[in-house]
């Protein structure tokens, strides 16, 4: 009886909502077929507006609906589903098309609706009559999809009219486009100073599972973190798995956030079923993937410590970057407490425990940091992290101890080395953990911004474009998550607020904000009801603003370009977070531009580097964004005014002066493009951080080299060079000198060892004191991250040589130490007497040998595996123990090297002349 009492309830409630609906027409007809209609079309939400944009599309307005016979019904209230109302819309129908996104909600219930009734349409949706896939149950459906439906599954094609002909092939023509794969991707990845970095690091051989949360992404990042699971079930597929696997232990990653949502059940769970797993708890004290807002409740380390400890866990730990923020007084009793250096030691004692451990990694999230401290919530340490260059010998190690993007590759005359994105270093300074004496720690000053960054606080006297605005505009904006994509597209959609216009704007960002592919898909129109459709489907992008080249030339993004629109992009190469990892990682530029070149008519493309012209002009490479936006613009692509634009950056109340700055220099660029190019030039000499031209004649890199070498040690030696390279340049007969040039850099790599007198030398030389002012001004004091031998010890963790912070005062000792460079080599050389400097010594000699002989047997057959036996020192870089590694590695590419050589020689065959090498 209750059950018949609630079932009667049920229908009553139903019956009461399809009364509200009827009453107050929550379901109508917005395109009226007439009484001829014989088509009709039924949608609602998201997926209407797609049915509008697609009848815009093809050509269909009201007039030509009746002449079609084609209606349109409008669903308000989806479920229940007014049954009166469809009838009344389906009488006339000889054919309904139902379009919703995912699966069918609305479709079944029209078919329940009109099953058995005389004269009832036929109906099709997510399937059409005989069953094939018509409309996707998954992802997502654009405006053109539908177009070349309605037209082709719904309409009599008979009875088109030229015009919607016309359009329907341009849309199936658009739907065709095939365009191939890019060779590189972005995608998503920790951003720079992130607690993930350090955090989801586990021991050698250990193994962890993922969970919700940015650190999911840890799984491809080469840490042994493979399997996730639903939000709460993090550690039950351990409890499934661990009876029948041979591992005794898993590290299960699980988020703050997660754990207080339902996360401490899966604990509960583990301890139940006592299987051996560490819960890491990552509190970064915010639900960063989803917008870096506090958990509910706001549930604090102390709190969470509790709950572990009241679940059962059998051995508890905190690992912290910042101990001085716990009081240990209030956590439970038994507790340990370490520094974040420790976490190895940490997890490698808690792993050789039986049953279910807890560790709490206790760390900010770094794009919080970033924030609080520009509010002003929190301390922003007056500290930066430089490289010096000259040192630096871009080893990489300083990313793979790091993981962090805001380390980017410096192409010098000596080869790709590092810097520090300064613009995006979130001062986590995990960077210096890499083993190079490369790293300082800049105390107090400032960035120094460029002279150009005030050149244009006043209204520049630039004419404005002319606009013609009469239909709506569809923009794609691409970039990179965290780089100021979706502030773009608030400004636009303010400024089109602002001035009375219409516009729609979805964001797709989700795990892409974290250094992956971001877009926007904007459409501007006159007025706001000229809008339907904000999704843009293939071909419908009229133009596109790429904020990163790598982005922009993906090909799913690439075919929703109009091939009569135009491009605007960013030919800027930021690194993908694959960097941290391949040093030698390079993003394939010239396929980048081609594609954007080719996606859109001739001249209708325009490349520019807009990060270096931020950087020079605006001393921040956040703005190039804007700058972007600004020569969109002045080529009248974006039909808003200038004041509404800079009163929509006004609003949004970050950074606005620059922000404006940056706006009216791109659009002087597109006026004036020789003119700024003269200013950031000018910046770049001023500031000597131009970009390098690779010499490229033999004599220019031997003259060089031998200056190099001279005050590297003295004339003497650099004659040496000389004369153990003039014995390879007689032999090589090559127009190109390919070989020549390839020994010529490489002798001087394995002479110019950076010893200790080296790196002495390169701090106390004034080439270093000018990249610092150059990036730094006001009052600051420089501390050097160094691990002396004999003085340095050995890290208990990584068990390489101990690197320690040296004050100032360590400067007037690198001066001595400098000075002393003329005992190198001799016996009175103290630092030579350790087995690093006899390795090095010993890779120098056999390198000389090499060359010898190459000079001798080298041929017509064998000159390209010439050229690769000498080139292995370009993989021989770093200092200490990771230079030992590589010189390791070097040996088996000497081997593999040295047999292609011998093999070649031994050929035989008559000696031919040689040919001419590309470069």
């Amino acid at each position: 009886d209750r059950f018949t009492q609630e079932q009667r309830l049920h229908s009553q409630k139903m019956a009461t909502a399809k009364a509200f609906a009827r009453a107050n027409r929550l379901d109508r007809i917005t395109v009226d077929g007439g009484t001829a209609a014989r088509f009709g079309i039924v949608s609602t939400g998201k997926a209407y507006m797609d049915v509008m944009q697609a009848l815009a599309d093809l050509g269909i307005d009201a007039g030509m609906a009746k002449c079609l016979g084609l209606s349109v019904y409008k669903v308000g209230m989806s479920w229940p589903l007014d049954p009166e109302g469809i009838t009344e819309f389906a009488t006339p129908l000889q054919k309904m098309l139902v379009v919703e996104e995912k699966r069918g909600l609305i479709e079944p219930q029209i078919k329940a609706c009109l099953y058995g009734q005389k004269g009832a349409p036929v109906i099709i949706g997510k399937r059409d009559l005989t069953d094939g896939r018509l409309l996707p149950e998954e992802g997502s459906i654009n405006a053109t999809q539908v177009a070349r439906i309605i037209a082709e599954q719904l309409l009599d094609s008979n009875k088109l009219n030229r015009s919607v002909s016309r359009n329907l092939d341009r849309i199936r023509a658009q739907l065709n486009r095939s365009i191939e794969d890019l060779s590189a991707a972005r995608v998503p990845y920790f951003c720079a100073g992130c607690p993930h970095n350090s955090s989801t690091v586990l021991p050698e051989g250990a193994r962890g599972y993922a969970g919700i949360g940015c650190h999911w992404m840890a799984q491809f990042m080469d840490r042994n973190v493979e399997g996730n699971t639903h939000m709460g079930g993090e550690g039950a597929n351990w409890i499934g798995e661990a009876c029948f696997s041979t591992r005794r232990h898993v590290f299960q990653n699980i988020g703050d956030g997660t754990f207080n949502h339902s996360g401490v059940m899966a604990v509960r769970a583990a301890v139940a079923a006592d299987v051996n797993i560490t819960y890491k708890v990552l509190y970064n004290d915010a639900v960063a993937m989803t917008g870096g807002q506090t958990h509910e409740g706001g549930m604090t380390p102390v709190e969470i410590a509790k709950l572990l400890d009241a679940c059962g866990v059998r051995e508890l730990a905190l690992v912290t970057d910042d101990l001085s923020r716990h009081d240990k007084s209030v956590y439970p009793a038994g507790i340990s407490f370490h520094h974040r250096t420790e976490l190895q030691l940490v997890q490698q004692r808690l792993e050789q425990i039986e049953g279910v451990t807890g560790l709490i990694y206790d760390q900010t999230c770094a794009t919080e940091k970033r924030r609080r401290r520009k509010r002003g919530q929190m301390r922003d340490p007056n500290q930066r992290i430089f490289i010096n260059p000259e040192v630096c010998e871009g080893c990489g190690d300083c990313g793979e101890q790091s993981n962090c993007v805001a380390i980017l590759p410096l192409e010098t005359e000596l080869g790709r080395k590092r810097k520090i994105d300064q613009s995006t270093c979130n001062k986590d300074f995990s960077c210096v953990k890499g083993f190079c004496p490369s790293f300082v720690t800049v105390s107090g000053g400032t960035l120094r911004k460029p002279e150009a960054a005030a050149a244009v606080k006043e209204k520049l006297p630039l004419p404005e474009p002319a606009f013609s605005f009469d239909a709506p505009v569809s923009y794609l904006l691409t970039g990179v998550g965290g780089t100021g994509v979706v502030t773009i597209a608030a400004l636009i959609g303010m400024a089109a607020h602002i001035e009375g216009k219409g516009c729609g704007i979805i964001d797709m960002a989700g795990l892409a904000q974290k250094g992956g592919a971001v877009t926007s898909h904007i459409r501007l129109a006159p007025r706001p009801e000229d809008i339907s459709a904000i999704r843009i489907g293939p071909g419908g992008a009229d133009v596109m603003l790429g904020c990163d080249m790598l982005v922009s030339a993906d090909s799913a993004l690439l075919k929703l370009m109009s091939q009569s629109g135009h491009v605007v992009a960013n030919t800027n190469e930021m690194p993908t977070g694959g960097f941290t990892r391949d040093t030698e990682e390079r993003l394939p530029v010239p396929e980048m531009a081609n594609r954007l070149h080719g996606i859109v008519a001739e001249g209708q493309a325009t490349l520019i580097d807009t990060s270096r012209m931020a950087v020079r002009l605006l001393g921040d490479s956040i703005a190039s964004n804007l700058l972007l936006l600004g020569v969109a613009w002045q080529k009248g692509l974006i039909p808003l005014s200038s004041d509404a634009i800079e009163k929509a950056i006004a609003l949004n109340g970050i950074a606005i002066q620059q922000s404006i700055n940056a706006f009216r220099w791109g659009r002087k660029w597109v006026l004036d493009a020789e003119d700024v190019e003269k200013a950031v030039t000018a910046a770049e000499v001023r500031s000597g951080l131009g970009a390098v031209r690779p010499l490229a004649l033999l004599d220019e890199i031997i003259s060089d080299r031998m200056v190099r070498l001279t005050r590297y040690q003295n004339g003497a030696y650099a004659s040496r060079y000389r004369e153990k390279l003039d014995r390879v340049i007689a032999a090589d007969t090559d127009p190109n000198q390919h070989l020549s040039k390839a020994a010529a850099r490489y002798l001087y790599k394995m002479m110019a060892i950076k010893d200790e007198y080296e790196v002495a030398r390169l701090y106390t030389d004034v080439r270093f004191a000018n990249a610092l002012s150059a990036q730094f001004e006001g009052n600051f004091a420089v501390s050097y991250h160094l691990s002396p031998p004999l003085l340095s010890g050995t890290d208990p963790v990584t068990g390489r040589p101990k690197k320690s912070l040296y004050g100032s005062w360590v400067k007037p000792v690198m001066s001595i130490l400098a000075r002393c460079k003329g005992v190198r080599g001799t016996v009175f050389d103290l630092f030579g007497y350790t087995a690093e400097r006899k390795a090095e010594r010993a890779a120098l000699a056999r390198y000389e040998a090499v060359l010898d002989d190459v000079a001798i047997r080298l041929k017509s057959g064998n000159y390209d595996a010439a050229v690769q036996l000498v080139s292995v020192p370009e993989y021989i870089r770093g200092f200490g123990p990771v230079r030992h590694l590589h010189l390791v590695a070097a040996d088996k590419k000497y081997a593999v090297a040295q047999a292609e050589f011998d093999k070649a020689v031994n050929a035989g065959g008559p000696d031919k002349e040689l040919r001419k090498h590309s470069a």
